[in-house]
C-alpha cells in the first residue's frame, strides 16, 4: 500500500476514534514541521494552510492525497495529528447570517438611543451585509468623535470572528449607563461593528462545505480578503488558481463583498480597525508583502502590547506566515491612514470551528483586552481637533530626527486623530497648496492632545 494510502487509513481511523466527521472533497488536517522552507513550500503549492502553533512548532494544512504525495516527495517532515474539532463542522449554537441580522435587529430594538443598524452593501448572491454603530447620539454624526471599525468573518469557515464581535456589542450596550467605561467609550466614540461579512460563504459552510473559506463567486469563490486594491497581486501572496484557498481574483476589487467594505471604510474612516480571524493566536499588522513594514513605529508597538494581553504573537504577516498581498489591513493603512490589525483567535487545538460550549465564552472573554485597549488608545498619546481654516493634511516630522512620520490626510468633516507614540514633533498644517502651511511644535504624552 502506498503511504499516502497508509496515511489515508490512519486518519480514518483518527477520525472514527475522536467521533470527528470527515472533511468534504476527501482532504486530510495534516500537521508539518513548522520550518521556512515547509511555510515556502505550502505557499508555493496553492494549498490550503490552516493555521501555525508557534509554542509547538508546527503547520497545519488541509491537503489532498495527491498534494500530500507531492509533499512527501519534497520531504516535508509531517506528522498523522488530527485534532478533534477542526473537521467536523460548526455546533448549531454558532450564528447563521440570518441569525446575525434578526441579533442585530433585536439589540436595535432594545437600545435604541445608542445603536444605528446599517446596510453597507450586497453580497455576491444579494444577502445584505450589516453593520452597527454605537454611540450616545448613534443617528448623528459627530466631528469630534472618532471612528473605530472592528470585523468579523472575512473567511467563511472562521465562525469564531462573529462571536467576539457579538461580545462587543454586548458589553457596551448592556453595560452603557451601568458600567463607566463603557459608557465612556460610546459617550467619546462612533464604534462600528459588522459581525459577519462573508455572509454568502458562511452560508455555505452550514448548506454544504464546512471548510469553505472564499465567497461563493462562480463556485469556486474568490478569497475577499486578497481582493482589496493597494497590494493586490504584488509579491506572490495570493493565488491566480481559482481552486485555491486564497485565489485573488480576476482584478482589484472584483468583488462586491470587497467594494462595500471599501465604501464604508471610506465614509467613516475608522482611526482603528480590528478583524477578526482564526486559526494561530497572533496579532498582524501592515504590511503583508516582505521586506515592507509600515511606516508608523506606533502601529507596531500597539500591535505587540495587544500580543502581550493576549499571549499571542505580533509581527506582520510576511514574518509570521507568509506574504499575503491583497489583504484589508493593507489597503486600510494604505489608502485611509487606518491602523489596522487582524487578530487570528483560537489555535490549533481547537481548529476553526471549536466546541461552542466549550471554547466561545473562554474565546470572546481572552480577546476584550485587545479591543479594550484599542478603545482606550484612542485617547492616548497623540493629538486631535477640527481644522478650522480648510486644511487639507498635516505633515507630521520627528523633532529630533527631522525625520516625516506621516503625511496625514484630514478628514472631509475636517475632523483628525493622530496616533503618535511620546516625543516631540513639528506639524505642519497644509492647504490646498503646498505654500499655504502653518506650523507648530508638540509635545506628545501619554495623553490625547487637544488642539
Amino acid at each position: 500500500m502506498k503511504l499516502q494510502g497508509l496515511l489515508k487509513t490512519a486518519l480514518l481511523s483518527t477520525l472514527v476514534l475522536s467521533g470527528s466527521l470527515f472533511a468534504s472533497e476527501d482532504k486530510f488536517l495534516v500537521r508539518f514541521d513548522l520550518t521556512d522552507s515547509v511555510k515556502a513550500l505550502l505557499k508555493k503549492s496553492d494549498l490550503d494552510v490552516t493555521g501555525i502553533n508557534y509554542n509547538e512548532n508546527i503547520i497545519e494544512a488541509l491537503v489532498s492525497e495527491d498534494e500530500l504525495g507531492k509533499l512527501q516527495s519534497n520531504k516535508a517532515n509531517f506528522h498523522y495529528m488530527l485534532p478533534k474539532t477542526l473537521l467536523r463542522g460548526p455546533d448549531e449554537e454558532y450564528k447563521t447570517p440570518q441569525e446575525i441580522e434578526e441579533y442585530l435587529k433585536d439589540v436595535h430594538s432594545r437600545f435604541p438611543e445608542i445603536t444605528k443598524l446599517k446596510v453597507i452593501g450586497q453580497s455576491l448572491e444579494g444577502r445584505d451585509i450589516w453593520a452597527m454603530k454605537i454611540s450616545d447620539n448613534a443617528e448623528i454624526e459627530e466631528a469630534s468623535e472618532p471612528a473605530i471599525l472592528f470585523n468579523g468573518m472575512h473567511h467563511a469557515r472562521e465562525v469564531m470572528g462573529p462571536e467576539v464581535i457579538i461580545d462587543i456589542i454586548d458589553t457596551l450596550t448592556q453595560g452603557y449607563n451601568t458600567n463607566d467605561q463603557s459608557t465612556n467609550w460610546v459617550n467619546n466614540n462612533e464604534i462600528w461593528v459588522i459581525p459577519m461579512f462573508n455572509v454568502d460563504g458562511n452560508q455555505k459552510v452550514w448548506d454544504a462545505d464546512s471548510m469553505w473559506r472564499k465567497n461563493t463567486r462562480g463556485g469556486y469563490g474568490v478569497d475577499i480578503n486578497r481582493n482589496y486594491p493597494g497590494s493586490w497581486n504584488t509579491c506572490n501572496g495570493s493565488s491566480s488558481r481559482q481552486g485555491a484557498q486564497d485565489y485573488r481574483g480576476p482584478s482589484a476589487a472584483s468583488e462586491p463583498e470587497t467594494q462595500a467594505m471599501m465604501q464604508f471604510v471610506s465614509e467613516i474612516t475608522p482611526v482603528f480597525d480590528i478583524s477578526y480571524h482564526s486559526y494561530s493566536e497572533l496579532v498582524l499588522y501592515p504590511y503583508g508583502c516582505r521586506p515592507l513594514k509600515a511606516e508608523q513605529d506606533v502601529i507596531s508597538v500597539i500591535g505587540k502590547e495587544m500580543g502581550t494581553m493576549l499571549k499571542y504573537k505580533a509581527g506582520t504577516p510576511w514574518e509570521l506566515l507568509y506574504n499575503a498581498d491583497g489583504g484589508d489591513i493593507d489597503w486600510m493603512y494604505m489608502e485611509h491612514q487606518v491602523i489596522p490589525y487582524v487578530i487570528e483567535v483560537n489555535s490549533t487545538s481547537q481548529g476553526f470551528q471549536p466546541s461552542y460550549s466549550k471554547w466561545r465564552q473562554v474565546t470572546v472573554e481572552r480577546n476584550r483586552p485587545a479591543w479594550m485597549h484599542i478603545l482606550n488608545r484612542v485617547e492616548g498619546s497623540g493629538f486631535k481637533g477640527v481644522a478650522k481654516n480648510g486644511e487639507k493634511s498635516i505633515v507630521i516630522t520627528a523633532a529630533k530626527t527631522k525625520a516625516i512620520i506621516q503625511n496625514y490626510k484630514i478628514k472631509k468633516d475636517g475632523s483628525y486623530v493622530v496616533i503618535l507614540t511620546p516625543g516631540e514633533y513639528e506639524i505642519k498644517f497644509q492647504g490646498e497648496t503646498p505654500t499655504t502651511m502653518s506650523s507648530k511644535k508638540i509635545t506628545v504624552s501619554s495623553k490625547m492632545i487637544q488642539l
